[in-house]
C-alpha cells in the first residue's frame, strides 16, 4: 500500500521524481529582481579576484559584493548574455552590436571600455553575443553570424558557412560548433574539424567541461550528455537521461571532483556524480524561485549560484548545516529525531515520518531518501526514545511503539511527553513515562510493553525527568512550579514520597528550572546558571563543574553527546561545550552557531547526537542537521572589501569605487595613497562588505577612523558608516570583518587628507596673524595716540583750567581795574565837573565883580575889586588843577597825553586839554567853560586840532581820540596828503 502511494505521488510530482534526493537541503537564499534592482533574467555568472560576483543581466552588468548590488549598463543599454573575467581583471562582456570590457579607472570605479572601434565599420552590427571565451591573452566573442577574435589590440572576424551554434573552452582548447558541420577547434587562426557526430546536426552544444585527462564532457541542448575522447563523441548514460531528453540543458558547473551540476529549462538544477548517478535536484519544490535555469557558478567558497529566468539564488551546497523537511511542503515543526534500524525517524507537529538510510552513509544529510508518514501517528509527536531495542513515541494521544512503519498505542488515555528506563541494564523491566497529568509506569515483559497505569499522588505535567536508579528517585521539573523529588516504591507500584524543591533548597528561583542528567549528575538549569543536588546537604548548590561555564546564563536545555560534549540552548541560541578542544587555559571550548539563532525550536528544545557528523536539532520548520566535524573544519577566513567611498548627497561624488590595480591588473585593495580632498568634501560615506556569502548572517564588522575615533567600534553587522563635518587633517579609515568563530580578516585602509579651506589655510592664518599683529600695533599706536591726546587733552584741560584761572584772575584784575577805572573816571568826571563848576563859579564871580566895579565908581573900593579880579584870573590861569587832571586822565587812558605828544609833538597844552575833553565826550559848552573860551573859540580850536592831527573829513575827532592808543602809527590813514 505504501509503495503504491509513493509511486502515485511520484507520478503527481512528475519527472522531478526520477530519483531520490538527499534528505538534507542546504540553505537556499533567494534574491529577487526588486532587491537587486535590475532585469529579471541572468544569463551568465563570474567571480573576480576580490570575490565579487558578476551577472550578465537583461539590463546590463550586475555586481554583488555580499552587501551591495550595483548595476552597470552598456552604451546601447542592451542585454548582456555572456561575460568572462581575464587574468588581469578585465570583465569582458558581449551585447547586441556591442563588445568590450569593464575595468576600474584611476578612482577605482568600474567603467566600460568599448572595443567596437577596433572592428571594421561593416562588422559593427551583430546580434547577441551568446558565448565568450578568455584564453590567456586572447578573447573570443560568439554571435550566430560571426566569431570575433581579439588579441593584441587586433580584431579578426570569422564568418561561418551556416551559423555558429556554440563556443567554449576545455582542456586548454577553444571549441566551436558550426551548424551542420560539427565540432571545430581553434588552432593558430584556423578552425579545424574535430568530429561531426550526427547528434550535432540536430542539437547545439551548450557546454564543454574538463573531465580529466583528454576527456571532455559535452552537454547538448536536447540530447543529454556526451564524452569527447580522441575526437570521438560518445553518449554518456545517466539516471537523469529522461529529464535531459525531455528538457533542455542550458549550463553546467563543476561542484567538486565527483559532482556536476546541470541547469535545465524547466527541471531546476540536477546534480549527478561522475558515474551519472543522481545526487540532488534543486527546484522550486526545494526552494528555488524558478525551475528555468540560465546560468550556474560555483564560487571560491563552493556556494552554488544560480542565474534564473527571474531572479538569482544562492545554494550553500558546501555548508555543514542542512535542513530536513520530512513533509516536503515545509510546513511541519520538527520536535524529535531518532535513528532506529537503519531508518531516520522524525517526530513533527503532524505525525511521525521515516526514511530508510544507507548504513554506510557518514553524513546522513547527504543520504538519498524519501520520507513517508508512519501509520497511526497523525497528530503531535513530542518525543522519540529507543528503550529495550524498541522505538517509543511520546504522542499527544498517549504512548506508542513503532513496528514495521506502523505505530501501536500502549495507552490512549492521556498525552505523554517522554520515557525513562528504571534500570540502566538492558532490558529494563520498568519504564517511567512523564505525561500531561503525572507519572505512568510501563512494564516490559516477553519483549512486550504493558501499561501498568498512573501512579497516584502527583498530578503535574512532567516534561523534564531524570531517574536515579541507585536511590529509586525520580527527578522531575515543572517550569512554573519548581523541582519535584519523587521516591518510588521498590516495585514501582506507588510513590513513596514527594518533595517540591525551590528557593529554600538553594535554587535561584521557583520557576525556570529544568532537570537533566549530565556527567552522571542530576542537574537543574535555572535563570542563573546550573545547579546540582548535594545529597549530603539535601539542597541544590552551584555546579562546580558546569556553573563556571554557564554562570549568569539562562539555560533551557542540556544534552550530553557520546564524546562527553555538552550541547545547550539558551534563549534560542544553540551552543556546545567541546571538551575535546581546550583553549585559553580552559579544558574546553564554547562553540556557538549564530546561523541558527532564532530558528531553533523554543520551549520544546531537542537535540539528538548520533555522532559528530550527525547532530539533529528540533527547529521551527523541520529538523536541522549539523555536521559538527565539518563545521569545525571549515575555517574560511572572512575577507573584507571597501566597496565605496563617496560624498553623500552629491551627484557623481564617488571618491573610491572599491577596485585597486597594479601593473594594469586588478588586485585586492589593501591601502591607498593619501587622497587629497577639498575642504568642502569633509563629509564621507563608507561602504564595506565581505564575500563570505554562506556566512553572511554571521559576519560582523569593526571600523576606526584614525585621526578622529579613539578606538575601534563595537562589532556589528552594519556595513555602512558616515562621517560628517570632519575638521582639516590626515585620516585613515580602517575596517575589518570577523565570522562566528572569531576569525578576523585583514584590515583595509583608506587614507585621505581634508585640506583646509582658504579661510582656514596656513597662509590665511599667517595673514590673520599679520593682521592681528598689525591690529595690535595699530591698537597700540592708537592707544598711544589716544593716551597722548588724553594727556594733551588733560594738559589742555589743565591749561584751560590754568587759563580759566588766569582768565578769572585777569577778569578779576580787569574787574578791579575796571572798578578802579570807573572810580578814577568818576573821580575824573567829578574833577572835570568841579573844574567846570569852578570855572563857571569863577566866571560868575568875575562877572559879578566886574558888574560891581562898573556900578561902584568910588575909588575906595576899586583897588579891592581889581585885586579880587586879579585873584580870580590867577585862579583861572593856574595849571595846578590841570596838572592833577592830566596825571589822573593819563593813568586812566593809557598814557593818552604821552602818546599824543609822541605822535604829535606840535600840540599846544590847550590843544592837549581839548583832546582830553573831546575824548571824554564833553560838549562844546563844557569845553568852553573848562578852557575859559567862548563856543566860537572851541570850534576854532577843534578845527585847528584836526589840521594838526591831519584827519580826513569823514573821521570824527572824538572817535579818533577814543581809538588813539589802538592806532598803529602817527601817519596811518588819518594823514592828509
Amino acid at each position: 500500500m505504501k509503495s503504491l502511494s509513493s509511486f502515485l505521488l511520484c507520478l503527481l510530482l512528475g519527472k522531478l521524481c526520477f530519483a531520490q534526493n538527499q534528505i538534507g537541503l542546504p540553505q537556499i537564499v533567494n534574491y529577487q529582481s526588486y532587491e537587486y534592482k535590475a532585469g529579471v533574467q541572468n544569463w551568465a555568472i563570474e567571480q573576480d579576484v576580490n570575490g565579487i560576483l558578476y551577472f550578465g543581466n537583461s539590463e546590463g552588468l550586475l555586481s554583488f559584493d555580499g552587501k551591495f548590488w550595483r548595476k552597470y549598463q552598456l552604451p546601447n543599454q542592451t542585454v548582456i548574455r555572456s561575460l568572462k573575467i581575464s587574468s588581469n581583471g578585465r570583465i569582458y562582456v558581449g551585447g547586441q552590436s556591442e563588445i568590450g570590457y569593464f575595468f576600474p579607472d584611476a578612482t577605482g570605479k568600474l567603467t566600460y571600455n568599448s572595443l567596437n572601434s577596433l572592428l571594421p565599420e561593416e562588422e559593427r552590427k551583430f546580434p547577441d553575443i551568446w558565448n565568450l571565451v578568455v584564453a590567456r591573452d586572447q578573447v573570443f566573442f560568439r554571435a550566430r553570424n560571426k566569431i570575433i577574435h581579439y588579441k593584441d589590440g587586433i580584431m579578426n572576424v570569422y564568418k561561418p558557412g551556416t551559423k555558429w551554434d556554440f563556443l567554449g573552452e576545455a582542456n586548454q582548447h577553444i571549441y566551436a560548433q558550426e551548424h551542420s558541420k560539427g565540432l571545430l577547434v581553434y588552432d593558430d587562426g584556423v578552425w579545424k574539424p574535430v568530429c561531426n557526430h550526427p547528434v550535432l546536426d540536430v542539437t547545439p552544444i551548450t557546454s564543454v567541461t574538463d573531465l580529466g585527462g583528454d576527456s571532455v564532457l559535452v552537454t547538448t541542448f536536447r540530447n543529454g550528455l556526451f564524452v569527447l575522447y580522441n575526437n570521438t563523441l560518445v553518449p554518456k548514460k545517466t539516471s537523469a537521461d529522461e529529464v535531459f531528453m525531455n528538457d533542455r540543458i542550458y549550463c553546467t558547473a563543476k561542484v567538486n571532483s565527483d559532482w556536476m551540476a546541470f541547469g535545465t529549462n524547466s527541471s531546476g538544477v540536477v546534480v549527478l556524480n561522475r558515474n551519472g548517478e543522481h545526487v540532488q535536484t534543486y527546484s522550486y519544490r526545494e526552494g528555488l524561485q524558478k525551475n528555468n535555469i540560465r546560468s550556474l557558478l560555483l564560487d571560491r567558497n563552493r556556494n552554488l549560484w544560480i542565474g534564473l529566468d527571474d531572479g538569482i539564488d544562492q545554494v550553500a551546497i558546501n555548508s555543514a548545516v542542512k535542513y530536513i523537511y520530512p513533509d516536503k511542503t515545509k510546513q511541519v515543526t520538527g520536535y524529535a529525531t531518532r535513528i532506529f534500524n537503519n531508518k531516520l525517524y522524525i517526530g513533527t507537529s503532524n505525525g511521525l515520518y521515516s526514511t530508510t538510510i544507507s548504513p554506510t552513509a557518514k553524513d546522513l544529510s547527504q543520504a538519498a531518501g524519501y520520507f513517508t508518514e508512519v501509520d497511526n501517528t497523525t497528530g503531535q509527536v513530542w518525543n522519540l526514545d529507543e528503550i529495550n531495542n524498541h522505538l517509543l513515541v511520546g504522542h499527544e494521544d498517549g504512548a506508542m511503539v513503532v513496528k514495521n512503519n506502523s505505530a501501536h498505542k500502549l495507552y490512549n488515555t492521556i498525552g505523554s511527553w517522554l520515557f525513562r528506563p528504571a534500570s540502566p541494564v538492558y532490558p529494563s523491566s520498568n519504564i517511567l513515562a512523564g505525561t500531561y497529568t503525572g507519572l505512568r509506569v510501563i512494564s516490559f515483559v516477553n519483549d512486550q510493553f504493558v501499561d501498568r497505569g498512573s501512579l497516584g499522588g502527583l498530578i503535574e505535567s512532567l516534561r523534564f525527568m531524570s531517574f536515579d536508579s541507585n536511590t529509586r528517585t525520580l527527578w522531575a521539573s515543572h517550569p512554573n512550579r519548581g523541582v519535584f523529588r519523587i521516591l518510588l516504591s521498590p516495585d514501582f507500584s506507588a510513590i513513596a514520597q514527594i518533595s517540591l524543591l525551590g528557593t529554600k533548597e538553594g535554587l535561584p528561583a521557583d520557576n525556570g528550572n529544568y532537570i537533566f542528567r549530565i556527567k552522571n549528575r542530576i542537574l537543574s538549569t535555572s535563570v542563573d546558571g546550573v545547579y546540582e543536588f548535594d545529597a549530603a546537604r539535601n539542597r541544590f548548590v552551584m555546579s562546580p563543574l558546569l556553573n563556571p561555564i554557564f554562570k549568569g546564563m539562562n539555560i533551557q536545555y542540556l544534552h550530553e553527546d557520546g564524546r562527553g560534549n555538552i550541547w545547550f540552548v539558551s534563549n534560542k541560541r544553540l551552543g556546545v561545550v567541546d571538551f575535546q578542544k581546550p583553549s585559553s587555559g580552559w579544558n574546553y571550548t564554547i562553540q556557538y552557531f549564530p546561523e541558527l539563532n532564532g530558528i531553533v525550536l523554543a520551549g520544546y528544545e531537542s537535540i539528538y547526537s548520533l555522532n559528530e557528523e550527525n547532530i539533529f536539532i528540533a527547529a521551527n520548520k523541520g529538523i536541522i542537521h549539523l555536521n559538527y566535524k565539518k563545521y569545525c573544519e571549515q575555517q574560511n577566513k572572512p575577507d573584507i572589501l571597501l566597496s565605496q567611498v563617496r560624498v553623500p548627497g552629491q551627484k557623481d561624488s564617488i571618491l573610491f569605487g572599491g577596485y585597486a590595480q597594479s601593473s594594469g591588473a586588478v588586485v585586492p585593495f589593501k591601502e591607498n595613497k593619501i587622497q587629497q580632498l577639498s575642504a568642502h568634501l569633509n563629509s564621507l560615506h563608507f561602504e564595506y562588505s565581505s564575500t563570505l556569502f554562506e556566512q553572511m548572517r554571521n559576519i560582523e564588522f569593526s571600523y576606526i577612523l584614525r585621526g578622529f575615533d579613539k578606538d575601534w567600534s563595537h562589532w556589528s553587522n552594519r556595513s555602512e558608516k558616515d562621517y560628517t563635518n570632519l575638521p582639516p587633517g590626515k585620516y585613515s579609515f580602517m575596517v575589518k570583518a570577523r565570522n562566528h568563530k572569531r576569525n578576523e580578516s585583514s584590515v583595509v585602509s583608506y587614507q585621505f587628507e581634508v585640506e583646509r579651506a582658504w579661510f582656514n589655510s596656513y597662509w590665511i592664518y599667517t595673514l590673520y596673524t599679520l593682521l592681528a599683529l598689525g591690529a595690535i600695533w595699530f591698537i597700540f599706536r592708537w592707544q598711544q595716540k589716544k593716551h597722548r591726546k588724553e594727556r594733551e587733552h588733560q594738559r589742555y584741560l589743565h591749561q584751560l583750567e590754568l587759563d580759566s584761572n588766569e582768565k578769572e584772575m585777569v577778569e578779576l584784575r580787569n574787574r578791579k581795574l575796571e572798578t578802579d577805572l570807573n572810580f578814577k573816571n568818576r573821580e575824573l568826571l567829578t574833577m572835570t565837573i568841579n573844574l567846570a563848576q569852578r570855572g563857571e563859579v569863577l566866571g560868575k564871580i568875575r562877572e559879578s565883580v566886574s558888574s560891581l566895579i562898573k556900578k561902584d565908581n568910588s575909588n575906595d573900593n576899586t583897588p579891592t575889586y581889581k585885586n579880587l579880579l586879579r585873584l580870580i584870573r590867577e585862579v583861572e590861569k593856574t595849571n595846578e588843577d590841570w596838572d592833577k587832571f592830566a596825571i589822573h586822565f593819563n593813568s586812566v587812558n593809557m598814557d593818552f597825553f604821552n602818546t599824543l605828544k609822541e605822535r604829535y609833538p606840535d600840540l599846544t597844552p590847550n590843544e592837549l586839554k581839548l583832546c582830553a575833553y573831546l575824548r571824554m565826550n564833553l560838549s562844546s559848552k563844557e569845553i568852553a567853560q573848562l578852557l575859559n573860551i567862548t563856543l566860537k573859540g572851541v570850534e576854532v580850536a577843534r578845527y585847528r586840532l584836526r589840521r594838526k592831527l591831519q584827519l580826513k573829513p569823514e573821521v570824527l575827532l572824538p572817535e579818533f581820540l577814543s581809538n588813539l592808543p589802538k592806532q598803529g602809527d602817527a601817519g596811518g590813514s588819518g594823514h592828509y596828503s
